[in-house]
């Protein structure tokens, strides 16, 4: 190591050296691997490279599923570019889905993705089991039908033969880990989003026996921030760090919140917007609003909730093969605000055939002008993504029982001007923008704080501050009275329908 030099910040000391992470930031579009060093007090970041986060249609099973020896391999060819550069690594990815692996350490089944239909219904039959009060009070985590907790239920039911051989359950970036170093290994932050994880970040192995695991696959969760071992293979000389692994966990400690008092929204393929609280809210008004209380650095809780984010304009444009996503939304500003909304948590968007044909007729449904052009179509997915922050933004001043001040959005979406000044006048809050590489640099935070080079959270947020531009947004003119009304009745449709995802 080089020539140390220490900076006290506001938060804490901070030691600059020649030390350089790798941060393999994973998204379910996309992933890409950025090399952080910290030089004349401020955060230096450089893009590796990126690639698409591939999936496939498993042959046998005829599941989607993540194809895990692309994604390793792309990762791979990456980081040999810059190991020589760099002094440890860490992987974030979703949450949710695993690898599960025999006692030989190879691959059993497919690591299925959440987007995949094997869990339809499966949630309605383990809550007529156990209830969901139970699960919520054991757990804090809202109800998503692709939770972890019934992906292994439906495993026990389609694919018995698959637990049966398994010795080891790994998330995503525990396997990449495993792949890296070769440690068994399950982070905190990323088991927190399985619902089959305490508040008290142990394994609730009452629930496993109820949804018919019936030997201890997983290992006792360690705390992001934790090195698991050194790197071999292309990671020979690097030391592995588990950052936290779950992306918004990440996203999340990479966002200068200041006080209890701003909100943050990771906004990507989804916005996961919330608060961070040194205790989980996982009371009954939680429940029924249905938030999450997911695990985060220094064992901070993320209570947060799902929002659909940019997944259905990204499809639309997916479908209209359109790759200039910002001439997009530069169009979409030129149309008329809130012609049309539409509830994007509504199942109905979580992966039909075609989203332009799902937005069109969800409008027609509901006596609405129907969105024609793509340029209607973003508008209307901004337009209601925003209405959808002003929901939860109440929701959260209901939990906390205070006003909040500020709204931080970050993550790849925070570059959207036209979505963040909707933010602001829906909020009627200010909106601040930045960084967009939350989630990266909260990676790279998490390994700098566990080689000892950043005193901790706190002083990696006050450095983050200080090293990035971040625009601000001030409330405008406040939405109309008959919007909100018209919102209002979608969001009450979709109650009595009794759907929960989110």
């Amino acid at each position: 190591m080089g020539k140390v030099s220490d900076r006290m910040t506001p938060a804490g000391l901070i030691k600059a050296d020649e030390a350089r992470c790798l941060a393999v930031d994973l998204g379910a579009g996309s992933g890409r691997i950025v090399l952080g060093e910290i030089a004349g007090g401020c955060w230096k970041l450089r893009e590796v490279g990126r690639f698409r986060t591939a999936r496939r249609i498993d042959a046998n099973s005829g599941y989607q599923c993540w194809d895990i020896e692309e994604i390793v391999s792309q990762i791979e060819q990456n980081i040999a570019r810059a190991n020589q550069q760099a002094t440890s690594i860490g992987v974030d990815s979703w949450g949710v889905d695993y690898v599960l692996l025999d006692e030989a350490l190879n691959r059993v089944g497919v690591p299925v993705c959440y987007r995949d239909n094997r869990t339809a219904g499966v949630m309605e039959d383990i809550c007529a089991r156990i209830s969901r009060q139970e699960i919520y009070q054991r757990t804090g985590i809202q109800f998503l039908t692709f939770n972890t907790i019934y992906q292994l239920a439906a495993c026990a039911a389609q694919h018995p033969e698959w637990l049966e051989r398994s010795e080891h359950f790994l998330m995503i970036p525990d396997y990449l880990h495993f792949r890296l170093c070769g440690a068994i290994s399950n982070e905190y932050t990323n088991a927190s989003t399985t619902q089959l994880c305490g508040l008290d970040g142990e394994w609730d192995k009452f629930l496993m026996d109820a949804i018919g695991l019936k030997r201890w696959r997983m290992k006792r969760p360690v705390a992001a921030g934790t090195v698991l071992g050194e790197g071999t293979g292309t990671a020979r000389g690097l030391k592995v760090v588990a950052p936290a692994t779950h992306d918004t966990g990440s996203a999340v400690a990479g966002t200068p919140l200041e006080s209890k008092d701003e909100a943050y929204i990771s906004s990507g393929t989804w916005s996961l917007m919330g608060i961070e609280s040194s205790t989980p809210i996982a009371n009954a008004d939680a429940m029924r609003m249905n938030f999450t209380n997911e695990g985060g650095m220094e064992r901070r809780f993320r209570v947060l909730k799902n929002i659909m984010g940019m997944w259905p304009i990204q499809r639309v444009c997916e479908e209209q093969k359109i790759a200039d996503f910002g001439s997009v939304v530069e169009q979409a500003a030129q149309e008329r605000a809130w012609r049309s909304v539409i509830n994007v948590n509504d199942s109905e968007f979580l992966n039909p055939v075609s989203m332009t044909g799902s937005i069109q007729e969800y409008c027609r449904r509901s006596d609405q002008p129907v969105p024609e052009t793509v340029a209607q179509l973003a508008r209307c997915v901004f337009d209601s993504l925003a209405l959808s922050y002003r929901t939860v933004k109440q929701e959260l001043e209901t939990l906390c029982g205070r006003k909040l001040t500020r709204i931080r959005i970050v993550g790849g979406g925070c570059q959207n001007r036209l979505l963040n000044q909707l933010c602001a006048d829906a909020c009627q809050l200010l909106v601040t923008a930045g960084p967009v590489e939350a989630s990266a640099l909260g990676n790279l935070s998490a390994q700098m704080i566990a080689l000892g080079l950043i005193e901790n959270l706190s002083a990696a947020r006050a450095l983050i501050c200080s090293s990035f531009e971040m625009q601000e947004y001030f409330p405008r003119d406040a939405v109309l009275d008959s919007v909100l009304s018209r919102f209002d009745e979608l969001l009450a449709m979709r109650e009595m329908k009794g759907e929960t995802c989110a």
